[in-house]
C-alpha cells in the first residue's frame, strides 16, 4: 500500500509518499523566510504559503517517488496540534484527494509523529512496531513532550512544558540577544564559539512528581533577558550567554530524561523534533543512554524539522492497527 502523507501545522509545506513503510519521497517547502523579520511564525503568513505551495510540494513528491496519484492506497494527515489556518489547508487538500481517489484518510497527532520520526530512513535496524513498547519525547520549536509508547494508539503523556517549550525559548533567547530568527542554530552555533570555563548559573527549573517530569523554560528565558539588560553588549558576551543558556536547557532535558527511564524502566528510548538537530543536546541523550543501558533511536537530521514522512509512515500504522477516520475529520489545536 502506497500512503500519501500531508504536513501543515506551521511553517513547512510538506508531502510524503510511503510504501509498507519505506520512503519513497519527502518534499518540503518551508516559508521560514517571510517570518524573519517578524522574529518568528506569523500564522495569517504561513497558511498562505501552504495554499500557494502545496499542490507544486505534491507534484515534486509524485516525481521523486516516480508514482501517480492513482497509485495512492491512503491519505495521512496532520491535523493536530498546529496554527487552525495552516492545519485547515493541509486537511482540506486531504480531504479533497481522499474523496477524489475514493481511498481512506486518517488523521495524525503531529506531536506523537515526531516520536515515530526516530525509526524513519536508514540510520535505525528496528521498526517503531518492532520496539514498541518504549519512551518517547519530542523537543521542539513550540511543545516539550515525553510519553510512554505501549503501542501506535497508545501514548502515555507522562511529561510536558509548563510554560515555554525548548525550541521557544531558543528563538527568544535569540530573539533577546539580537540574533535574528529561528533562533535554535544560530545559538547552538554562537555557544560553540565559547572556549572559556565561566559559565553564568542561569537557573534549572525542575517541574513534576514521582509520576510525571515537567518542563519549565519560562524563567531560565527571563534570567537571560534580566542578565543581557545589565550586561556588556560584545560579542564575546553573547557567546557566553548563548553557550550557558544552552548547558541549562540541556541540563534540565538530561535531567527529566534520567527520571523518566526511573519513573517507567524502559529500556528504549525514541526522541525527536527540530531542536534534536542540536548535536550537544544528541551528544548528551546518547551519554545519558549509555549510562543507562537504554537503546536510543534518533532520527536522521533530515526527519528532525516538520516533515510529511513521519505522517504518512504513522498514519500507515494507525490504518493497520485498525484506526479510521473520515471526511468530517477536524482540525484541532489542542496537544495530544
Amino acid at each position: 500500500m502506497i500512503t500519501l502523507g500531508i504536513e501543515t501545522s506551521c511553517d513547512e509545506t510538506a508531502v510524503s509518499l510511503v510504501e509498507d513503510g519505506r520512503v519513497l519521497s519527502s518534499e518540503i517547502s518551508s516559508s521560514v523566510h517571510l517570518h524573519f523579520e517578524y522574529g518568528g511564525v506569523v500564522p495569517e503568513i504561513a497558511s498562505r504559503f501552504h495554499v500557494e505551495y502545496i499542490f507544486s510540494v505534491l507534484k515534486k513528491a509524485l516525481q521523486d517517488a516516480r508514482r501517480d496519484i492513482k497509485d495512492v492506497g491512503l491519505v495521512a494527515v496532520t491535523n493536530r496540534p498546529g496554527l487552525p489556518g495552516s492545519l485547515l489547508v493541509g486537511v482540506s487538500f486531504a480531504k479533497a484527494i481522499s474523496l477524489a481517489l475514493g481511498v481512506p484518510i486518517i488523521g495524525v497527532d503531529h506531536l506523537k509523529a515526531h516520536v515515530i520520526s526516530a525509526f524513519l530512513g536508514d540510520v535505525n535496524s528496528k521498526t517503531a512496531e518492532e520496539s514498541f513498547p518504549f519512551l518517547g519525547m519530542v523537543i521542539s520549536g513550540g511543545h516539550t513532550n515525553i510519553y510512554y509508547c505501549r503501542n501506535i494508539k497508545d501514548f502515555d503523556l507522562i511529561g510536558r512544558t509548563r510554560d515555554d517549550a525548548a525550541g521557544e525559548a531558543f528563538d527568544k533567547v535569540a530573539k533577546i540577544l539580537g540574533l535574528g530568527y529561528p533562533g535554535g542554530p544560530v545559538v547552538e552555533d554562537r555557544a560553540g564559539n565559547y572556549r572559556q570555563n565561566e559559565e553564568i548559573g542561569f537557573p534549572r527549573a525542575v517541574c513534576g512528581d514521582k509520576d510525571h517530569v515537567d518542563f519549565s523554560f519560562s524563567g531560565l528565558k527571563t534570567a537571560v533577558l534580566y542578565y543581557w539588560r545589565d550586561a556588556a553588549k560584545t560579542e564575546a558576551e553573547k557567546d557566553r550567554v548563548c553557550f550557558s543558556f544552552q548547558q541549562a536547557v540541556i541540563d534540565v532535558i538530561d535531567k527529566n530524561i534520567y527520571h523518566a527511564i526511573k519513573i517507567t524502566g524502559a529500556d528504549r528510548f525514541a526522541v525527536g523534533g527540530g531542536v534534536i538537530n542540536n548535536n550537544v543536546l544528541r551528544e548528551r541523550i546518547m551519554e545519558r543512554c549509555r549510562e543507562e543501558g537504554v537503546e536510543l533511536y534518533l532520527p536522521e537530521k533530515r526527519y528532525c524539522a516538520d516533515n510529511a514522512a513521519m505522517s504518512a509512515v504513522m498514519g500507515e500504522m494507525l490504518y493497520r492497527a485498525g484506526e479510521r477516520s473520515s471526511l468530517y475529520l477536524n482540525t484541532q489545536r489542542r496537544v495530544g
